[in-house]
């Protein structure tokens, strides 16, 4: 078996993957704003093998994408290898997500789940090794919960499996996103397996990263709530590695880039505008915004709202210059 190793990217911060907010669109914004690399939302094996058209527009991607990942989920090792060789040719990197704490995918056996198991999830990577061309990678959590934290073993199976890279969140599935991820577990995968590792879990700002990343010696760390609503937080985490301090973000500004390229990829409606939502947390005024945002019927509406705001705050900068 040959091994596939995970490519070289030109940041050591990478866009994880999010179901409902990761479109190509979005990825496009981080990749121009410094993200390393990039996911797709996680998509259903069987549904890509089944050719349904809403799962085959989740995998569309943007030609600044490279590298770009897409991560596979399901309970079908054969639908997940199958879906992986007829979509290899558009992705650097195939992941097969063993970390989503939703009920709608465990209760299938999917997702964290499959943490349960963890001779199975090195069966899973290496059938996929040897059948796909391109690196195979996994995403993990700490465990299912506190009383059976596996990820080391399962980091040092799939690791034998043939896996390129193992990106671990520091929570257990019973945790889901609440409580506080524990980079002690991030750590000790690091320091048991060769491959490159990705942390992920509380990293909210560039301080966030650095501290965990200098903690923790992992090869990448991998951005998910933080980036929502912020993709401009990839430029901010490379110059503050580079040079120690970063601009503020703009997020209006940062918003009227993402509705450009979510034109030109005919992003849903409704999906634009829980971007928008996101996109007007932490901004001044911005409760009021969002609930413009809710009632608005179209694009018109929505540009209209968000513009406002924007040439507001436009008049205050200059006002005040």
């Amino acid at each position: 078996m040959t091994f596939k190793k995970f490519p070289k990217l030109k940041s050591l911060a990478v866009l994880s993957p999010m179901a409902g907010v990761t479109d190509v669109a979005f990825r496009a914004l981080c990749k121009r704003y410094g993200a390393g690399l990039t996911y797709t939302e996680f998509v259903s094996g069987t549904a890509i093998v089944k050719g349904y058209n809403k799962t085959l527009k989740m995998i569309e991607t943007d030609e600044s994408e490279k590298p770009v990942a897409v991560q596979l989920f399901g309970n079908s090792i054969d639908d997940v290898v199958n879906a992986a060789k007829l979509i290899q040719d558009k992705f650097d990197i195939i992941d097969v997500n063993c970390g989503c704490p939703a009920w709608k995918v465990i209760k299938t056996g999917a997702g964290s789940e499959l943490l349960k198991k963890p001779e199975e999830i090195a069966k899973f990577i290496s059938k996929l090794v040897n059948n796909v061309d391109k690196p195979i990678t996994v995403k993990i959590r700490a465990g299912i919960d506190e009383n059976s934290i596996n990820a080391v073993k399962v980091a040092k199976l799939v690791e034998e499996a043939g896996a390129a890279a193992i990106a671990i969140h520091g929570r257990t599935q019973k945790q889901g996103y609440s409580g506080k991820a524990d980079w002690e577990i991030i750590k000790k995968v690091k320091e048991s397996v060769n491959i490159p590792i990705i942390g992920n879990g509380d990293v909210f700002t560039p301080e966030d990263f650095k501290e965990k990343l200098e903690f923790s010696k992992v090869d990448f760390i991998m951005i998910a709530r933080g980036a929502v609503g912020n993709p401009f937080i990839f430029k901010q985490i490379n110059d503050y590695l580079r040079y120690g301090s970063y601009e503020k973000d703009n997020r209006l500004l940062h918003f009227n880039e993402y509705l450009e390229l979510a034109l030109k990829y005919n992003i849903d409606f409704s999906d634009i505008k829980r971007h928008a939502i996101s996109f007007t947390k932490t901004i001044e005024g911005g409760a009021l915004i969002r609930e413009k945002i809710c009632l608005s019927k179209n694009l018109v509406d929505l540009k209209e709202i968000m513009d406002v705001k924007f040439q507001a705050n436009l008049d205050r900068t200059i006002a005040n210059y």
